[in-house]
């Protein structure tokens, strides 16, 4: 592969131009690293199964774990999955967009690299301007782990990323640095009532 490009993102207000360049990319099964409200993130492409490959290549990721994608509507959540709980309504009306994952019932035709052979998928409508706007300009969903080798620590900056994956991936959409923290909280909506299985930015009650 070639040196991994660099290009400089507006983080509130995403130029057209660069997003449009990403989504092309990840349209042809590239990989990509790009902000969101925490760490930065590693896109594909979600319904394409080589380039979901590529990202648990990347990260040494064991293909057990299933990776979480972004959406940018509750049309794509439709696409996605085999139903929509009530109780899922009531968490997406309220939280999204938004550091939270919700763990629905995988349609039979995802790729098995995206859900792990689990049945289930973990989305998410992110907050961040870069992660949603590539989102929409792709019209497709985008994987969104974070940008890292398995078991390091997640990265805030762009700089970060490329000590990584230079020569790995294709592109690196520079936002700036992202505030870190906790990764997004995870709430399993396929059982009765909703079950958190990961703590983390979102505080839900109790």
């Amino acid at each position: 592969m070639t040196d991994t490009r660099v290009l400089r993102v507006d983080p509130r207000d995403p130029e057209e131009v660069v997003l449009k360049k990403a989504a092309e990319l990840l349209a042809v099964g590239g990989l990509l690293a790009f902000p969101t409200e925490t760490f930065y993130g590693l896109g594909a492409n979600a319904l394409d199964p080589q380039a979901v490959g590529r990202v648990y290549a990347a990260k040494g990721r064991p293909e057990s774990k299933p990776l979480l994608v972004l959406v940018d509507s509750v049309r794509m959540v439709q696409s996605l999955v085999e139903g929509v709980p009530a109780a899922a309504w009531t968490l997406m009306t309220k939280y999204w967009p938004g550091p939270l994952t919700l763990v629905f019932r995988a349609r039979g035709n995802l790729p098995e690299e995206l859900t792990a052979g689990t049945g289930t998928v973990g989305v998410r409508m992110p907050g961040h301007p870069v992660a949603f706007g590539l989102v929409r300009t792709a019209g497709f969903p985008v994987t969104a782990p974070s940008a890292n080798l398995s078991d390091e620590a997640p990265p805030t900056t762009a700089a970060d990323v490329q000590r990584v994956f230079e020569g790995k991936i294709e592109l690196i959409l520079d936002g700036g640095p992202t505030k870190g923290g906790l990764p997004s909280t995870i709430v399993d909506v396929t059982v009765t009532p909703p079950r958190a299985i990961r703590r983390g930015a979102l505080e839900l009650p109790e």
